[in-house]
C-alpha cells in the first residue's frame, strides 16, 4: 500500500479539472513508457519461523536500519522508521510486516529484473545477520491473525478498525497476504480505456497463472489463490471487476465519478493520519468534511484517497496490474513481462482485446470467480479452460515483447523472462499445485517444510 515519501504541501483542488488532471497528466508518447514493478514478501525468524513485530531485537526496524548500509534513505512517521527511499524506488511495510520494494520506473525488463535481484541480495545480507528469512508465497501458510504483529503506521490503524464493517476477509488482506504488481504507461485517454479494459478483462489470466496460496493456517484451504478470493469479501465499494469500464463513453470523467463515490480511509495532516472511514470526498470537496470543517483538500488529498480504492486494475497516473498472488524471484520477473508483452506493443494490444471483447459482463464476472478455486482448470468464456486460454495470452505476450525488441548485452530480448509462465501451462500445474503436491506427499501434512522450498 502507498506510503508517503513526499510531504511537500500540494495546491488546493479548485474544481474538477484538477481531479482529472492526475489522469491526464500520466499520458507519456510510447518513447517514455516506463515499467513499474512492486513485489511483497513475508519476514519470518528463521529460528522459529514467527513474523517479527516492528520494535523487538532483530525485528522490522532494525531490518530497515540495516538496509541504509545500501544507500537507502529513512523515511518516518511519527518518529518512527516505516520506509525507505532511493535509486531503486521504495521499500514499505504492509500492514504486518510483510516487506515491500516498490521500484523504481524503468525502461526494460532487464532492468526491473536486476532491480528485483539487487533488493533480494541487500534484504538476505541484512536478514542473515539478524536471524530472518523471507519467504515468496501469496499468502501466510500457517499463521492465525492473533500470531501477526502490526506496523507502526498511521493509515493501518484506521484500516484495521473499518475492514471488519465492510466485509469478512478484510483484515485476511491486509495481514495474511502479499502480491506481485506492475505499473505502466499510456499514451492518451482512448489508450488507456483499451488498456484498462484489457487488463480487467484478462486479470484472471494473470492469478491462474500466479496462483500460489492454497494454504491457510497449516491446511489446504479449497483454492489455488485464496489471496484473490479474499479480496471478494474486502469491501465491495472499492474492490472488483468494474464493468463500466466497458460502457460506451469510459474515460478519465467515468473513472473520476468511481473514486470519488469510494468511501474515504483517512485524511493526512500535520504527519497524522485523521480518520475519515466512510466519509466522503464529495463533501470533502465542498468544505463539508465533519473532521475538517471548512477545509477543503488538497491535490496530495486526492492522491492520496485513489490509492485507497482496490478493484483488479488501478487508475492513478498510471494503471496498475493487481491479480498476482506473490511468488519468488523469477515470478518477479514474469509478472511485469507477461503485462508488458500485452499492452506496450500495438499488435499484442490488439490482439489481447480481439480475444476478450465479446466477453459479457456475466462472463467476465463468472471467470474472475472461478479461478481463485479452479485457476487453469476454470472454463472461460466461449469454451475451453483457462490453460487454452493463458497459453494463447502467452503467444500474445510473446510476440509483444519480440516486437519490442529490448535487448540485453547478450542480444536476448524480454521473453524469457516468461519462461516461468510457459512452464506452468505446458505442465498444466500452478505453483499452488506444486506446494500442494508437497504438502500431501513428502511432507506428510508438516507445512514448516514450506520455509525451507519456498523462502527467497
Amino acid at each position: 500500500m502507498t506510503t508517503r515519501t513526499d510531504m511537500t504541501e500540494t495546491p488546493l483542488i479548485e474544481g474538477r479539472d484538477d481531479l482529472l488532471s492526475v489522469f491526464s497528466g500520466g499520458e507519456k508518447p510510447r518513447e517514455r513508457w516506463l515499467i513499474g514493478t512492486e513485489h511483497e514478501k513475508f519476514v519470518y525468524r528463521t529460528a522459529d519461523h514467527r513474523a517479527p513485530s516492528w520494535d523487538e531485537p532483530g525485528g522490522i526496524r532494525d531490518l530497515l536500519v540495516g538496509l541504509t548500509e545500501f544507500g537507502w534513505k529513512p523515511v518516518e512517521e511519527g518518529g518512527k522508521i516505516i520506509a525507505l527511499s532511493g535509486s531503486d524506488g521504495t521499500i514499505s511495510l504492509e500492514p504486518a510486516g510483510q516487506f515491500e520494494l516498490s521500484g523504481a520506473a524503468l525502461s526494460n525488463l532487464h532492468q526491473t529484473c536486476a532491480e528485483a535481484g539487487r533488493h533480494l541480495d541487500q534484504v538476505k545480507a541484512i536478514g542473515d545477520r539478524l536471524g530472518l528469512g523471507f519467504l515468496g508465497l501469496g499468502m501466510w501458510p500457517d499463521k492465525t491473525r492473533s500470531e501477526l504483529p502490526v506496523m507502526p503506521k498511521g493509515r493501518y490503524e484506521i484500516m484495521l478498525r473499518h475492514m471488519p464493517r465492510v466485509g469478512s476477509l478484510g483484515l485476511d488482506m491486509m495481514l495474511r497476504t502479499c502480491t506481485i504488481q506492475v505499473n505502466l504507461d499510456y499514451a492518451s485517454e482512448a489508450d488507456m480505456v483499451k488498456k484498462f479494459r484489457v487488463g480487467l478483462a484478462l486479470q484472471p489470466v494473470a492469478t491462474a497463472l500466479f496462483a500460489n496460496s492454497p494454504l491457510t493456517e497449516g491446511k489446504p484451504n479449497g483454492f489455488k489463490s485464496f489471496r484473490s478470493h479474499i479480496w471478494e469479501d474486502t469491501d465491495p465499494a472499492r474492490t472488483g471487476m468494474l464493468p463500466f469500464v466497458f460502457e460506451d463513453g469510459f474515460g478519465y470523467e467515468r473513472y473520476c465519478d468511481y473514486a470519488l463515490d469510494v468511501p474515504m480511509y483517512f485524511v493526512f495532516r500535520d504527519g497524522r493520519y485523521l480518520d475519515a472511514s466512510g466519509k466522503s470526498f464529495r463533501d470533502f470537496l465542498d468544505g463539508r468534511l465533519d473532521i475538517l470543517p471548512g477545509e477543503k483538500p488538497r491535490l496530495s488529498d486526492w492522491v492520496d484517497h485513489l490509492s485507497t480504492a482496490f478493484p483488479e486494475v488501478r487508475l492513478k497516473s498510471f494503471l496498475e496490474m493487481r491479480g498476482a498472488d506473490g511468488g519468488r524471484w523469477g515470478r518477479i520477473c514474469a509478472l511485469p513481462a507477461l503485462w508488458v508483452g500485452l499492452l506496450y506493443a500495438d499488435g499484442a494490444l490488439d490482439a489481447a482485446w480481439d480475444r476478450v471483447k465479446h466477453w459479457t459482463i456475466e462472463e467476465r464476472e463468472s471467470l474472475r470467480h472461478a479461478v481463485p478455486r479452479q485457476a487453469l482448470e476454470a472454463p472461460v468464456p466461449g469454451g475451453g479452460t483457462m490453460r487454452d486460454l493463458a497459453g494463447q495470452v502467452l503467444d500474445i505476450a510473446t510476440a509483444g515483447l519480440t516486437q519490442r525488441a529490448a535487448l540485453n548485452g547478450a542480444g536476448d530480448n524480454e521473453g524469457g523472462f516468461l519462461d516461468p509462465l510457459r512452464e506452468v501451462v505446458a505442465s498444466g500445474m500452478t505453483f499452488a499445485d506444486r506446494l500442494l503436491e508437497r504438502y500431501h506427499g513428502e511432507w506428510q501434512g508438516d507445512v514448516r517444510h514450506v520455509y525451507d522450498e519456498f523462502s527467497f
